[in-house]
């Protein structure tokens, strides 16, 4: 059962048209929540072969289970993603903002309702998946939890990880199938369409220091990879 419909007055709709290898991809979405100051979808792409582990994730069961791809640790949870043929979006919500006072079952759950309408709009069947369709597997797309996007046979179609900080709330998805940039674009706007009553597409221009130094301290380090997380951290710069 969906919760009430929550919808943003505002929102701000980037689609990154820089694809980026999996450590600056990350860092680029660290940013972002750094320096938020109202909600923004980023819809972006990848350069390389390039799979995603979550934050508690087992490096060494992604790499037996998807051979041949480059890996990024996410600052996020979920499971493994292969980014070969996906459709990936970032939603940042800045610290203040009611989003940030729900449970993550339900933030998750109304973000998926959202992205739900709007694979229907596209003609893909969709629905949230209940809360007792887990299998146990590591792999992203052969593992529904409770509220991810499922098809009429159950089959997910998307999913996400999410991560709440003093800066506000990070959710970072994937939706199975690559898109082309036209199709893209029409779905980041269909999904902005439904999480906001109003939104405007903005251009952002990350800070290239501080994406480096998250490169360099985490997402490219091989101590954040393998897991030996405590070897690499960085505080995010905060808005000025």
């Amino acid at each position: 059962m969906y919760l009430k419909v929550v919808r943003f007055a505002r929102l701000e709709l980037w689609i990154d048209s820089v694809a980026r290898r999996g450590p600056e991809a990350m860092a680029v979405d660290e940013w972002l929540l750094s320096v938020a100051r109202r909600p923004v979808l980023r819809v972006y792409a990848w350069e390389g072969t390039w799979g995603s582990i979550g934050y508690f994730g087992s490096l060494e069961s992604a790499k037996r289970s998807l051979p041949g791809l480059d890996w990024v640790r996410r600052w996020t949870g979920g499971g493994t993603v292969d980014h070969r043929d996906d459709w990936t979006y970032t939603l940042v919500v800045p610290a203040g903002h009611g989003w940030c006072g729900l449970r993550g079952a339900e933030s998750y759950q109304v973000i998926h309702a959202a992205l739900v309408d709007a694979l229907q709009g596209e003609g893909i069947d969709a629905c949230l998946a209940g809360p007792d369709g887990q299998t146990g597997s590591a792999l992203c797309f052969q593992n529904p939890v409770g509220h991810d996007v499922v098809d009429a046979a159950g089959v997910k179609l998307a999913g996400a990880g999410q991560r709440r900080t003093r800066a506000g709330l990070l959710h970072q998805g994937s939706v199975a199938a690559r898109l082309d940039s036209v199709k893209s674009s029409g779905r980041a706007r269909g999904l902005a369409n439904r999480l906001a009553d109003g939104w405007s597409e903005v251009r952002c221009e990350p800070d290239e220091a501080l994406i480096e130094a998250l490169v360099s301290a985490r997402y490219g380090s091989s101590a954040w990879t393998d897991g030996r997380r405590g070897a690499s951290a960085v505080t995010p710069v905060a808005a000025g």
